[in-house]
């Protein structure tokens, strides 16, 4: 789930021990486990509250806690965001998934106290071309983010390689929306931004926990909130696709927590 908010100071990292980092792969093998039983079910015709129904019964089945439902004044277990919409959609009966729609699915699950988050954009039968290069574009991006995590990489580091991937496919990155540490709270200290410059921000040291999440847009990074007072959406509407995961930076290197 997205921290609205440009990154400033916020307080101090909260470093992970080895046994904190299992337990957050724990819960993170769940979100890659949903999500590979999620693309046996999503199809066109469906609501978006029938995947939120899904990732109930889920969370329910493998005795996990819904995360997003902690969030103050969010009830729901999903945040499912539909073409041009950014992030934070709310699940309802009468959003139905078209053919061609591209669908960002974003979960967060709580076990025994640690979360994993993570988020995955399907596509949606009969998708067109250019909605396909930006999803494509979307999930190289955060695969070349993860290549360079390390300690002694910066928080600008991992923008940059974000940035530097999409803006040269005319592609722009969301601003008003940042990645986040993660713990045993959803949103922890620093933000992340998927922009940046090489070499500058925080220093990443192992034991750092971080959701980096990519939201890369077809047309112009602008966005506003629907009337929902969640629903992010385009500025421009044109489409905007995301994915995420929680990784931790550990000595030598990064651990995917929530791929599987």
């Amino acid at each position: 789930m997205g921290k609205r908010g440009k990154p400033v100071a916020e307080g101090q990292v909260i470093l992970k021990s080895e046994y904190e980092i299992m337990k957050m792969a724990e819960a993170g093998q769940y979100n890659a486990l949903f999500f590979r039983e999620l693309g046996q079910y999503i199809k066109a015709g469906l609501s978006t509250m029938d995947l939120e129904d899904f990732a109930c019964a889920f969370c329910a089945k493998h005795g996990l806690f819904p995360t997003f439902k902690a969030e103050p004044g969010y009830h729901w277990a999903l945040c499912v965001s539909i073409n041009e919409e950014v992030v934070h959609g709310i699940p309802t009966k009468q959003k139905i998934i078209q053919d061609g729609d591209i669908v960002s699915v974003d979960i967060g699950v709580t076990l025994d106290g640690y979360i994993g988050d993570s988020c995955y954009t399907y596509l949606i039968g009969n998708v067109a071309p250019p909605a396909k290069k930006l999803c494509d574009a979307t999930r190289e991006s955060l695969d070349k983010a993860i290549k360079i995590i390390r300690p002694g990489a910066t928080i600008g580091d991992i923008g940059h390689a974000i940035q530097s991937h999409v803006e040269p496919l005319g592609f722009s990155v969301v601003r008003e929306y940042v990645g986040h540490g993660v713990g045993t709270r959803m949103h922890e200290p620093p933000s992340i931004p998927h922009y940046g410059q090489p070499g500058t921000g925080l220093v990443l040291q192992a034991g750092m926990v971080i959701a980096v999440e990519p939201m890369i847009n077809a047309g112009g990074w602008e966005t506003e909130v629907l009337k929902d007072h969640w629903t992010v959406v385009t500025k421009d509407r044109q489409l905007s696709a995301q994915y995420e995961h929680t990784i931790a930076v550990v000595p030598g290197g990064c651990r995917v927590l929530t791929s599987g």
